[in-house]
C-alpha cells in the first residue's frame, strides 16, 4: 500500500529524479529563473526550499548538507553568499511559479520558477502598491495641499510688491 506516498516521479526512477532535481536547483540558484514544465517546477520548489532555509544559517553541517544535495562548489558558495543575504528575512516561500503557457510540441504545461527576491520589477510594483493609501487618507492629503497652495502663492506676490 502506498498510504501518504503523494511524491510525483516525474517518470524517472530514483537516481535520473534526484540528479534532475539537483541539477535544475543549481540553475534556479545561479540564474535565479529557469523555463520548465510546471510538474518539474513543483517538485523542484519542494526540492529547493529546504536547502534555502538551510542556507540562511551559514554553519559547516549546513554547508555539507546542502552540498550533499547539489554537489557543485560553486552554486553551494553563491548560495550561502549573495542568496542568504537577499532570504534572510523572509520566513519561506522562496521561489514563485509563474505559468507562461503550453509548449508546442507536446502541449506540456509550461512555466518560469524564479527566487522571489530577485525579480526587481515585481519588487517595484509591491513598492508602489504599499505606497497606495487608501481613499479616504488620500482625500485628508489633498486638503492639505489645497490648504498649502493659496499660503504659498500669497507669499511670492507680497514678496513682488517690496
Amino acid at each position: 500500500m502506498r498510504h501518504n506516498k503523494k511524491f510525483n516521479h516525474l517518470g524517472r526512477k530514483a537516481a535520473h529524479r534526484g540528479a534532475m532535481l539537483s541539477n535544475m536547483a543549481c540553475s534556479l540558484i545561479m540564474h535565479k529563473r529557469i523555463s520548465t514544465t510546471l510538474a518539474k517546477a513543483k517538485a523542484l520548489r519542494i526540492f529547493v526550499e529546504p536547502l534555502l532555509t538551510r542556507a540562511k544559517e551559514d554553519t559547516m553541517a549546513n554547508r555539507r548538507l546542502v552540498f550533499a544535495a547539489l554537489k557543485q562548489k560553486e552554486v553551494v558558495t553563491e548560495l550561502f553568499q549573495n542568496v542568504a543575504e537577499k532570504i534572510a528575512n523572509r520566513p519561506g516561500g522562496y521561489c514563485r511559479i509563474l505559468r507562461t503557457g503550453f509548449r508546442l510540441g507536446d502541449a506540456a504545461e509550461m512555466c518560469i520558477i524564479e527566487l522571489v527576491d530577485y525579480n526587481e520589477n515585481m519588487l517595484k510594483d509591491t513598492k508602489k502598491a504599499a505606497k497606495k493609501s487608501t481613499r479616504r487618507s488620500s482625500a485628508k492629503k489633498a486638503a492639505e495641499v489645497v490648504e498649502a497652495a493659496p499660503a504659498e502663492q500669497a507669499q511670492p506676490e507680497e514678496a513682488k510688491a517690496e
